[in-house]
């Protein structure tokens, strides 16, 4: 049983930690004077993909780099079909029309080139470095569109005390750290105890884990009236997370792609539920998109663990 307790350490540490460093990053830009805007489209995104970004490592680092694709591709459904449809289900989201220029594009493109890089079973090195590529891209895009916008996330999730900045960032950096190291040690676990292909258990229970950043920045953001931010957020971590941290994972070890079937029904699913949230002319996201995208959620779950080899 001590691999269960072991992921489920590391999931509050990763939710802890995530909400830490989140708060911490985003007011660390702000001391240092950055753009408010590239705080929104840039620094929160990363903070709350760091969980997945310290899984990803370690699992490279111990040869199981399946683990960091299953909870990349994983964590891009939650993002979206849960976590997004749960504050859908709320009320309904006005999206900024630099999301909709910029971010849903991007986002939207990550699944159908990933699917092309694995045809030949594997996410070779130079594969990571492709995505990599495209990542800077659309950093770049992201920096220079941001100098001239607005945002209200350093408000909603700013530490703005210096002494608690830093506290903020170091408490968060080192429990991530922990929970990289304990998730990984737990899925490896769970997955000889079950059975279970390393692939499958990062795309469901890993998964749901390293997203709690995400969860709990969509809820503060929805609570505080600033949806802009938790969608922003989410899309940011999307592309974060496919275009940054399976290159990562792939350049430290390349990855075997030994359920092929599903990994491109995981690709599928993360593609259509983006789909399913594109905001009209008007940038409206209305509520029943919500109830879509969590019944897509639990039908996506259901395929994969019912299919899975």
């Amino acid at each position: 049983m001590h691999e269960y307790a072991a992921l489920l350490a590391g999931i509050v540490c990763a939710g802890v930690g995530g909400e830490l460093f989140v708060r911490g990053t985003v007011g660390l830009a702000h001391w240092l004077r950055i753009s408010p805007g590239i705080i929104g489209a840039v620094v929160a995104a990363f903070a709350t993909s760091s969980p997945e970004l310290s899984v990803a490592i370690n699992a490279a680092l111990a040869g199981n780099p399946q683990i960091a694709l299953g909870d990349v591709l994983g964590s891009n459904i939650v993002n979206v079909a849960l976590i997004l449809a749960l504050a859908l289900v709320i009320s309904g989201i006005q999206s900024p029309r630099d999301s909709i220029r910029r971010d849903f594009p991007v986002a939207l493109l990550v699944p159908p080139c990933t699917g092309l890089l694995v045809l030949d079973g594997q996410l070779s090195r130079f594969d990571g470095l492709l995505l990599f590529g495209l990542f800077l891209a659309w950093l770049v895009l992201a920096m220079i569109e941001a100098r001239r916008q607005r945002s209200a996330t350093e408000a909603v999730l700013g530490e703005h005390r210096r002494g608690r900045i830093v506290c903020s960032c170091l408490g968060g950096l080192a429990l991530l750290v922990l929970a990289g190291n304990l998730i990984v040690a737990g899925a490896e676990g769970i997955a000889l105890s079950l059975g279970m292909d390393y692939f499958t258990v990062g795309l469901t229970v890993v998964a749901i884990g390293t997203s709690t950043p995400e969860l709990a920045t969509a809820i503060i953001a929805k609570l505080r009236g600033h949806d802009e931010v938790g969608l922003g957020t989410i899309l940011g971590s999307n592309i974060f997370n496919g275009l940054l941290i399976v290159p990562v994972a792939a350049i430290i070890a390349p990855i075997a792609v030994v359920d092929r079937g599903g990994v491109m029904l995981s690709l599928f699913f993360g593609f259509l539920a983006l789909a399913l949230t594109y905001p009209t002319r008007s940038g409206a996201i209305h509520r029943n998109r919500g109830v879509l995208l969590l019944l897509l959620y639990g039908f996506s779950l259901y395929t994969v663990l019912a299919f899975r080899p």
